[in-house]
């Protein structure tokens, strides 16, 4: 008797909990403000590249390409609670990378004139099953700013909010069209959620548009990724070069590189970062060895660049006070090395854009 008493329990428990749930009413994101494309034109919108257009990738380039890594949408809302509904292509299962940023999602909303962190949660590619993002809100209109997944390929992305509350695009406060091509780093291996790439961070705290081709183990200077930028309609670009090419590559591919997009962007500023100390050096001799002399070429190189060619400037990045302790895997840091690196390139960037009206 005890147990039915029980069970009839849980039963009008489970009632009561689903005639409260809400209904939802569905908008694509790319209907709302998807900003962050270097590209604006692409057949999927949540590709950064249209792989049909440009040539030359190898299959996990193409991949690359075509996840969603630094690509957010902007929309203001006054749900209570926000649900997603995802259709994947390719994902990544990486290791040293949390699920909540290859395929989750990450959500900022604004407070007091800052973006504030508000809900991250990672969707299960195949499920059917909407993901319930943030709930219990007070019901006021807030400007939210949507991270999409870091290492993924999108084919739909649906906002859910409760029926009868409002959804619409919201303008951007971002300024300029400023592109980041780069390693690992660029893309955001090893954060925890996308919004913790230092090209995000250095966004959220600066304002300026970052529009990110991250593209991890395959920065290399390529002629066909130079294509891509050629082609690309920016400001200024910004250059994580020198973490994947060994110091062979770079001598070889370093000013073909400058000299291809300059060919296409002659008046606009090429920043070029060094890449950072990896700790996986700290035991390792003859990786010590590579990552000192890759170092070392690239410094050697831009020192010459800097006066070959006009517009073309080098920064040092680092990874902040407690740089030997943000390590994830021996070559990528933390969310917190990520932060450093961002308030490290802070100010020398804004200096250089400054000079070009990028304020």
């Amino acid at each position: 008797m005890k147990k039915i008493l029980i069970a009839a329990a849980l039963l009008i428990c489970m009632s009561a909990v689903a005639q409260t749930k809400p209904e939802y009413v569905y908008t694509e994101a790319s209907e709302l403000n998807l900003i962050g494309k270097l590209f604006e034109d692409t057949p999927n919108p949540y590709h950064r590249v249209d792989t049909c257009k440009f040539k030359g990738f190898t299959r996990g380039e193409n991949d690359q390409v075509r996840s969603s890594a630094g690509l957010a949408v902007l929309f203001k809302t006054d749900s209570k609670s926000i649900v997603i509904k995802s259709e994947f292509g390719f994902h990544s299962n990486g290791t040293n990378t949390m699920g909540v940023a290859l395929r989750g999602y990450d959500l900022y909303i604004k407070k007091d004139g800052e973006w504030l962190y508000a809900a991250s949660r990672a969707a299960n590619p195949g499920s059917d099953r909407p993901l319930d993002l943030i709930n219990g809100m007070d019901g006021t209109m807030k400007e939210c700013m949507l991270y999409l997944p870091m290492y993924s390929e999108m084919y739909s992305v649906q906002i859910g909010v409760e029926k009868g509350a409002s959804i619409e695009s919201l303008e951007s406060p971002f300024r300029h069209r400023i592109a980041i091509f780069g390693s690992s780093f660029t893309q955001g291996i090893s954060v925890s959620r996308s919004g913790m790439s230092y090209p995000m961070q250095f966004m959220r705290h600066t304002g300026l548009q970052i529009l990110s081709l991250g593209c991890s183990g395959n920065c290399k200077m390529q002629p066909y990724f130079a294509d891509v930028l050629a082609a690309a309609d920016v400001d200024a670009m910004i250059f994580d070069a020198f973490s994947n090419p060994n110091a062979q590559m770079i001598e070889e591919r370093l000013f073909p590189f400058i000299e291809r997009i300059q060919k296409a962007h002659p008046d606009i500023p090429l920043i070029f970062m060094q890449t950072i100390y990896r700790e996986g050096r700290n035991f390792n001799v003859n990786y010590d060895r590579n990552e000192q002399a890759k170092m070392d070429m690239a410094e050697k190189l831009m020192k010459e660049a800097v006066e070959k060619y006009d517009n073309v400037y080098f920064v040092v990045p680092n990874t902040g006070k407690e740089a030997r302790e943000t390590s994830v895997d021996g070559t990528h840091p933390s969310d917190m090395g990520y932060l450093g690196w961002a308030r490290s390139i802070e100010k020398p960037i804004q200096k250089i854009l400054k000079k070009y009206g990028l304020d």
